[in-house]
């Protein structure tokens, strides 16, 4: 069961990582937050994680996507919480 408060930590979560993401110039550190993501994903509740993934089991977990990955994931959290724009 996909709880609010389950979806409320994850936004607040995958948002301020999502904001530092986009403004890094630092290689580094965008490779500590996908880890950090992708660590989370394997954490989190289940379902949210299909309802977010629509199924793909590599949602997060890829470099080459992981950017797309987090502004929808953030997006389609926003959405769930009610809000018309997520200030993606």
């Amino acid at each position: 069961m996909i709880t609010p408060d389950s979806i409320e930590q994850t936004y607040s979560f995958f948002h301020q990582k999502r904001n530092v993401y986009i403004h890094s110039t630092n290689n580094r550190q965008k490779d500590d937050i996908e880890y950090a993501i992708s660590s989370y994903t394997d954490e989190m509740n289940e379902e949210l994680y299909n309802k977010l993934s629509d199924g793909n089991d590599e949602f997060l977990r890829t470099h080459a996507c992981f950017a797309a990955d987090i502004d929808s994931a953030v997006k389609k959290l926003g959405f769930m919480l009610g809000q018309e724009s997520s200030n993606i």
